[in-house]
């Protein structure tokens, strides 16, 4: 039994459709209802409905990415209680449809952030790359939060302010388009007086208080998923550092050791991102993937290149920061225990996750007159998805020698 592939799918305004996606090898579909608004119920329709379109094309929906967590839950404010309790139906209503994991996030206010979305290598095609001076250059000199001096040494804001005052208008546009542009699926970007605001609601909340946030949800939800024969698997921080004044709990191997121990239930579990948990020097991937491989229940592949302490682009999948090959062998080793012991949650889904924007791509785009959002071209995965499915059978007749 092979590792579940899996593609993520942006519903049917995805540039790239489910019969392209059946051609690629993937077997799985990862989506979400991105048309309803956050924090509303997902109801068994309209999961019925989506199942149903991805289902006539040979797929099956294998996860929901993802349920989004509402502001007011992290910050424990207004309407969360009920919220919360929206949040649990949606659960019970995927269960009951056959769905039964959900990767999430709790970052608040950005869920992913890149300061380059058109970063080129030497042949041409185009990834994404996170520089700190860049960051630095835009919170400081763009957005201009308040109090953001505090957050950065006197050298990082002089070297900051060197960049800013280096680029012309157009960069400096593209610069804060980057960094505003909202999540895959809807399009959205934030503008900067609502990006003000946002951040302006957790000036007073800080890792702890977010952390105790995100038990508190987790103690509510889990028993749900228990009873729905849900698994509810966390993504962690990307970049795994505070940005913007905002903190990060999800961002080391400690922090998922608190937050799985906190709510210790198998539905209580991890979505491993190698390139997420990859772009920071303290993270080894193999170590972190053998620790809580019993909690894994979904895998984001991806690799990236450190540029420097808080740098990096995203790379070829098996070349970069991340040993995708010790990776790869702990799932693989880790699905073979799980089949050993009647576990039901064998499939162990991975996906993918990003690839390189390819010259094909840009034509496949124009030809159907629609953007392709970065990372999530059809060619680029592909390539991708055949890497590592070529790594995981290697390994496979490898330890069967």
């Amino acid at each position: 039994m092979a590792l579940e592939q899996t593609w993520r799918w942006f519903g049917p305004g995805d540039p790239v459709g489910l019969s392209e996606i059946r051609q690629t090898g993937a077997a799985g579909i990862v989506t979400a209802l991105h048309h309803i608004p956050i924090g509303s119920v997902w109801t068994f329709d309209e999961i019925m409905k989506r199942k149903a379109m991805i289902e006539s094309h040979g797929l099956s929906w294998s996860v929901a990415e993802s349920i989004p967590v509402h502001e007011e839950i992290k910050q424990r404010s207004g309407n969360y209680r009920m919220l919360i309790d929206q949040y649990k139906q949606s659960i019970r209503n995927l269960g009951s449809c056959g769905v039964d994991t959900v990767c999430y996030n709790f970052m608040p206010v950005l869920d992913w952030s890149r300061t380059d979305l058109e970063f080129h290598y030497d042949d041409g095609s185009i990834t994404t790359r996170f520089e700190a001076r860049v960051m630095a250059a835009f919170d400081l000199h763009i957005l201009r939060r308040r109090r953001a001096e505090d957050d950065y040494p006197k050298e990082q804001v002089q070297e900051a302010t060197r960049y800013f005052e280096s680029l012309n208008e157009t960069q400096r546009n593209r610069l804060q388009q980057a960094i505003l542009l909202g999540f895959p699926g809807s399009w959205e970007a934030y503008s900067l007086e609502k990006l003000r605001a946002a951040l302006d609601a957790y000036q007073d909340i800080h890792e702890s208080a977010l952390r105790e946030s995100l038990i508190s949800f987790l103690k509510d939800i889990v028993p749900v998923a228990e009873e729905s024969g849900m698994r509810m698997a966390i993504h962690p921080d990307d970049p795994p550092w505070p940005l913007l004044g905002l903190p990060r709990i999800v961002s080391t191997k400690q922090h998922i050791v608190e937050l799985l121990q906190a709510v210790d239930s198998p539905a209580n579990g991890l979505t491993l991102c190698t390139g997420s948990l990859g772009a920071g020097e303290q993270n080894d991937l193999v170590d972190i993937a053998s620790t809580f491989a019993r909690r894994i229940h979904f895998a984001h592949l991806r690799n990236v290149i450190r540029t420097g302490p808080r740098d990096f682009n995203e790379s070829e999948h098996l070349e970069g920061a991340v040993d995708m090959y010790g990776v790869m062998k702990t799932l693989i080793l880790e699905q073979q225990r799980r089949m050993d012991e009647g576990r039901m949650d064998r499939r162990l889904p991975f996906r993918p996750d990003h690839g390189r924007l390819t010259v094909a791509d840009l034509q496949l785009a124009d030809l159907k007159g629609k953007a392709v959002y970065p990372g999530y071209s059809l060619f680029g995965r592909m390539r991708a998805l055949a890497e590592l499915r070529g790594l995981e059978t290697g390994i496979r007749r490898a330890l069967q020698a």
